[in-house]
């Protein structure tokens, strides 16, 4: 099996380009914002509004992603200087390839919304998990969807050596199982709803759960940009926030969803199916124990441990505390 060869060469490109560019958003008068499509989010109604530029008081660029792993690139090229909705594995394997990124928040919580799909002609369930070995699997690696094939691959005790383990896009992988040439995708999003029309999940978000299998993304970006630019990422967590905090009460429910399906290129039905799968936890939350004050850099060693046992990555941080910043979130309540 070949994963590790090609994952290690992406984990090890986005630490040599670290540092290769230093974005000064003060000097340009913009920056470029990563994000996801067929992920819709309540940030996307403050994207479409300008709510972004208008609070940072310059222009805000965005460009879409198919994984997360694309987003540390790009992070590391200084093509972009924040990403929302990260995946925390992706951002764990670049952190420990040496890249040095910051969590500045947690964009979303997921666990029925990434997952893995064995095609229906195969008819295996949990019950038949074993059935696997030697079958052509499609992953996103170093995604979250990655982390938690390993981890369901593990809970049922098949041999990762025994598994044609292909890297793809979500999106491929959604095609591939449609036509028949992988026996198992794993996704997220729209792709993984594409992936159900073909097959069916091993395990549902509960039951992961159960087994310690978190779901979530992040915002993340550069320690140097966050460092050299404070308020302006205080600014960007606070509309964020806001757009959050609209869509949870119910008060921005109806004006939203339109706007934020049309961004995410979905319908208006899918969309709402979609978000009500979703958990955006309020800063308080989000600076409690419970996620960044102390599971989440817990979580990422954890992740971190589980890609090193499976030869993904060559080893992991003492800890990941330091990968975490929670000083601009920790502001919104003073602005």
């Amino acid at each position: 099996m070949k994963l590790k060869t090609v994952f290690m060469g992406a984990a090890a490109g986005m630490a040599m380009m670290t540092g290769a560019t230093s974005a000064v958003a003060e000097g340009h008068g913009e920056i470029t914002v990563g994000y996801f499509l067929e992920w819709p989010m309540p940030f996307q109604y403050a994207k479409v509004n300008g709510t972004y530029d208008e609070a940072l008081g310059m222009k805000v660029n965005w460009v879409s992603f198919d994984a997360g792993t694309a987003m540390s690139a790009a992070m590391a090229s200084g093509d972009v200087q924040i990403s929302v909705s990260q995946g925390v594995p992706p951002f764990v394997v670049a952190a420990s390839a040496g890249q040095d990124l910051q969590i500045l928040d947690v964009a979303v919580s997921y666990a029925e919304n990434d997952n893995c799909v064995v095609a229906s002609g195969l008819e295996i369930d949990k019950d038949s998990a074993d059935e696997l070995a030697g079958k052509k699997v499609a992953v996103p690696l170093g995604t979250a969807a990655h982390y938690g094939f390993l981890r369901q691959m593990e809970h049922f005790g098949v041999d990762l050596a025994s598994l044609d383990i292909v890297d793809m896009a979500p999106p491929d992988g959604a095609a591939a199982i449609a036509q028949g040439s992988v026996d198992m995708a794993c996704g997220w999003g729209g792709s993984l709803r594409r992936m159900k029309e073909y097959g069916n999940v091993l395990l549902t978000g509960a039951e992961k759960e159960e087994l310690g299998i978190l779901v979530f993304d992040v915002t993340s970006a550069p320690a140097s940009f966050v460092a050299e630019n404070p308020e302006l990422v205080a600014k960007f967590l606070a509309v964020t926030a806001e757009a959050n905090a609209a869509w949870n009460d119910g008060s921005g429910v109806e004006a939203m969803l339109p706007v934020i399906a049309n961004d995410a290129g979905m319908d208006e039905d899918a969309t709402a199916e979609t978000m009500a799968t979703f958990v955006f936890p309020s800063v308080a939350e989000q600076l409690s124990d419970a996620w960044l004050g102390a599971a989440a850099p817990a979580f990422m060693k954890g992740v971190a441990d589980v890609f090193v046992e499976s030869g993904s990555i060559d080893s992991a941080l003492d800890s990941y505390a330091g990968n975490v910043n929670t000083g601009p979130l920790a502001t919104l309540n003073d602005m």
